[in-house]
């Protein structure tokens, strides 16, 4: 089920009603209901916000539920943060996508269709989870635009593989296998993972698949030349690039808001400097952030790092200076 955005979500503090200098995200943003034909805002460079209120991969995972209170969340806290877009850049909110009941595989398809839409308008797609399912509708938006023989490399900041058997049924730890199992032009690279926080099953499944992966023991106090250039090695060999933000990979100590809360997870410095990098990657055309559960979270930290974190990759998406 779609609905439209809400422009009452979007309030916050003002310094100036004329300059632009002066705004926040709050007064910039302009709303898109993608149900109707045609897009109503203005020309330039646009991200366009879309939220995905679900929660039901986690529930068939067996995590702790409450991840579909997150797009409502994350916008209120975006809201307040100042805007540093250029003169031509434009945010959106394009609305929401609501999972009913179990139906799963439907929003993700109904997602999907929505993030086709907006690459189709040339703008980015930004999609506010959710549970970490989330990411399989935005593969399957980005693929319907991009075409069958494009090869697409998703990159997913992550504590785990989220490569389990879907032989019962699809879940938040099922979405990668199954990508890889029916796209045979698709790569996946993963940053950020937590060798207790997987099996050996797990790590041989990633290794038959032909999966790059960085470990967290090796993005523990900053991102490496070496991780950087695995990064553009990886880049290279893609026509596309989307980005996944999982925010268990970040320590607890920073996101104590999700389902599966990481003690050794990646400071939130590391994951702001990965995000900006890929971000402003040339291929990159797309970018979603899962796994806040606002009923988990400590002082709403989870919620306003996740903001801020995405602000710094749309920023990023829509920054002339890219490559």
């Amino acid at each position: 089920m779609y609905n439209f955005p809400k422009k009452e979500v979007w309030t916050g503090r003002i310094d100036s009603t004329s300059e632009k200098s002066s705004f926040r995200y709050h007064q910039m943003i302009q709303m898109w209901d993608m149900s109707e034909e045609e897009s109503q805002v203005q020309a330039g460079k646009k991200a366009v916000l879309i939220g995905f209120e679900c929660e039901e991969g986690v529930r068939r995972n067996k995590g702790r539920t409450g991840a579909a209170k997150a797009p409502a969340a994350i916008r209120q806290a975006l809201a307040k943060l100042s805007w540093h877009g250029g003169s031509d850049q434009t945010i959106v909110d394009g609305g929401t996508v609501v999972c009913e009941g179990s139906q799963l595989e439907k929003a993700q398809k109904e997602l999907g269709h929505y993030i086709t839409k907006v690459l189709e308008e040339q703008s980015t797609p930004v999609i506010l989870g959710g549970g970490h399912e989330t990411l399989y509708g935005h593969y399957l938006g980005v693929r319907e635009a991009i075409g069958p023989d494009a090869s697409l490399g998703i990159i997913n900041i992550d504590a785990h593989f989220d490569m389990r058997p879907y032989d019962q049924e699809p879940s938040s730890g099922t979405m990668f296998r199954q990508i890889l199992d029916e796209d045979k032009n698709c790569q996946y690279f993963a940053l950020g993972i937590q060798e207790f926080g997987n099996t050996k099953a797990l790590f041989e499944t990633a290794e038959s698949y032909g999966c790059r992966y960085v470990l967290e023991e090796e993005l523990v106090n900053k991102v490496s030349s070496e991780v950087l250039s695995a990064i553009d090695e990886f880049a290279a060999g893609c026509d596309y690039l989307m980005l996944t933000l999982c925010m268990d990979s970040i320590s607890a100590a920073h996101a104590p808001g999700v389902s599966a809360p990481s003690p050794f997870g990646l400071d939130p410095r590391v994951v702001r400097t990965l995000i900006k990098y890929i971000a402003a990657q040339e291929k990159t055309i797309s970018f979603d952030l899962s796994e806040v559960n606002p009923e988990l979270d400590e002082g709403n930290r989870t919620v306003m790092l996740a903001a801020n974190l995405l602000n710094e990759g749309i920023l990023k998406l829509l920054g002339e200076e890219k490559g």
